[in-house]
């Protein structure tokens, strides 16, 4: 536990309220409001203290398939073939698996074999899903950042496509299981906010959302509609409100559960602070 970290508990432990010596981001991305929904302490956390999430499994072959793709997609679009896909896994190792990420997640000679055995299954199964040389992209990586109603908003998206009747559409990598049906309208929440972000930005909005679950070959779309842009916004708005009272206040209320504190790795910081945190 850092000094700052001790400084905290300790002033928790008498009542006092926290001073954040930190800045207030200048931004909110879709992924920081999604913290900030399922648990504003973690917000806390991960963006006002900035205090490091190690890499997990998860996150490095998440961040190694999109490094593939996104090399893959800055080629002509007649060079996008499965072979040129390959030739990114080598420098995905560079890049991607760092000393400090290998450390985290205990990389050995067997992981490393799983990782890259894994990652070859994923660019086989994109390729049958679509063909990248017949995909009209708008951008790849592309940051949009707007202001709506006071509110500082930023995201990058993974891909912005055009369809073949001109309409915008909003690609995004999946590499993990394919969400269970009864969650469309969660895991939609943050290309539906992408799109909010682009009618600001471009003065367009996509018509649709496409989720590509690149590790089970299946896609997954919902139209992009007025209303769902509108709510989204307007949750951000109404989000970063909250967000700027609770940085004057000196604290971000903890809102433990037990599918929030999962796979959160703040958990022991939390129970420092004598937040009820559910069991493992």
């Amino acid at each position: 536990m850092t000094s700052q970290e001790r400084c905290r508990v300790t002033a928790r432990a008498y009542g006092y309220p926290m001073t954040f010596t930190q800045a207030l981001p200048k931004s909110l991305s879709p992924s920081r409001l999604a913290d900030f929904q399922a648990c504003p302490r973690r917000y806390q956390h991960a963006s006002i203290e900035r205090i490091p999430q190690p890499a997990t499994y998860a996150t490095a072959k998440g961040r190694f398939a999109h490094y593939i793709f996104e090399h893959l997609f800055l080629l002509p679009a007649e060079d996008r073939t499965i072979d040129q896909a390959r030739n990114f896994v080598d420098p995905a190792i560079g890049a991607i698996l760092t000393d400090d990420v290998r450390r985290d997640i205990s990389m050995d000679d067997s992981l490393l074999a799983k990782l890259l055995e894994e990652i070859s299954e994923i660019i086989t199964t994109y390729f049958a899903m679509e063909d990248p040389r017949h995909v009209h992209t708008e951008g790849i990586e592309l940051r949009l950042g707007v202001e709506v109603d006071e509110t500082p908003l930023f995201g990058i998206l993974d891909r912005l496509d055009r369809d073949d009747e001109g309409n915008l559409i909003i690609v995004d990598y999946k590499t993990g299981s394919l969400p269970n049906r009864n969650f469309d309208s969660h895991t939609f929440a943050n290309a539906e906010l992408y799109a909010a972000l682009c009618r600001e930005k471009l003065g367009e909005t996509p018509v649709k959302i496409r989720l590509l679950y690149v590790a089970k070959g299946e896609a997954i779309e919902r139209p992009v509609t007025d209303v769902v842009v509108k709510a989204r916004a307007a949750s951000a708005v109404n989000a970063w409100e909250r967000i700027k009272r609770y940085y004057q206040d000196g604290d971000f209320p903890a809102t433990p559960s037990a599918n929030t504190c999962r796979f959160c790795s703040y958990k022991d910081l939390c129970r420092a602070d004598g937040v009820p945190v559910p069991p493992r």
